[in-house]
């Protein structure tokens, strides 16, 4: 489903948030997004919360 998306998942702003820690290096590359991630735990928990309810 994601992957039939993408196109139009690709351009939000979703890994490329304030805080997200992007390092590049020769050789090397670490993507963390830590906001991103924050965001949709927080997002799934209140979708979850309120199924459930």
């Amino acid at each position: 489903m994601v992957g039939l998306l993408w196109p139009w998942l690709s351009k939000l702003p979703f890994g490329r948030l304030p805080s997200d820690i992007h390092i590049e290096r020769e050789h090397f590359s670490f993507h963390f997004p830590q906001t991103t991630s924050i965001l949709l735990s927080l997002l799934l928990t209140l979708v979850l919360w309120w199924w459930r309810k």
